[in-house]
């Protein structure tokens, strides 16, 4: 798969580690990624990063058959396999927390030991409807997502997937996000064999931005877990 796409990765790290830095994946959302710049810079301290921009984003080519999610996760995880990583932690914002779930449901030869959503979207959940915000000038533009993500921006038949992954999962939530609720998250949660799910009062959809403290600090305890 990573043969025929022209993937653009940043990778990060602190040098002074050696090579025993855990990997991490890190999956931007529908706003780009821009949105995990300070959260790839905070992970690069302790572990390696892997930033890729999904294909279609900022500038970045997309082949003409290249339009799922599943796309996205297949080619994630051969990349992984290219590069020989494994045991590697995966964390997707909202968009990205989609691709990292449908990675973990793929996740075959085990090369990922943990899973991080931030604000994610991705299930069919009756009762709620994802859509993202309405383009106003100044906002980031999510016209890329619409190529994967259309036409209900969510996968009848992940939720049910997602009881088979084992994978130890965190769930970062915004407890006022306007795209995906806490009751949406909740449930997304609970679907993994193996998770655990914390709510940030008073932010939103963005949890990186909006409360970059309590966020890393949650994520930092969970990656330490890891090993």
């Amino acid at each position: 798969m990573t043969d025929n796409l022209d993937l653009t990765i940043r990778a990060l790290s602190n040098s002074g580690r050696g090579t025993d830095e855990h990997t991490v994946l890190v999956l931007h959302g529908g706003s780009g990624p821009d949105g995990v710049t300070s959260l790839i810079e905070h992970l690069a301290q302790t572990a390696h990063v892997l930033a890729p921009t999904h294909p279609g984003w900022a500038g970045t080519p997309r082949p003409d058959w290249f339009t799922g999610v599943d796309d996205l996760a297949i080619a994630y995880l051969d990349l992984l396999a290219d590069r020989g990583h494994a045991n590697v932690t995966v964390l997707g914002s909202s968009f990205g927390g989609w691709v990292a779930s449908e990675m973990a449901i793929r996740d075959r030869g085990g090369q990922l030991d943990g899973i991080v959503v931030l604000n994610g979207i991705g299930p069919d959940i009756d009762g709620y409807q994802i859509r993202p915000p309405a383009q106003r000038p100044g906002m980031p533009d999510t016209s890329s997502m619409t190529v994967y993500a259309e036409p209900d921006y969510a996968d009848p038949k992940l939720l049910r997937r997602l009881a088979r992954v084992t994978t130890p999962a965190l769930f970062v939530w915004g407890e006022d996000d306007p795209v995906a609720p806490v009751g949406f998250g909740k449930i997304y949660a609970e679907a993994f064999a193996s998770s655990r799910f914390e709510v940030l009062p008073g932010v939103g959809h963005m949890p990186t931005l909006q409360a970059p403290a309590e966020t890393f600090a949650l994520i930092d305890e969970f990656l330490a877990q890891r090993g």
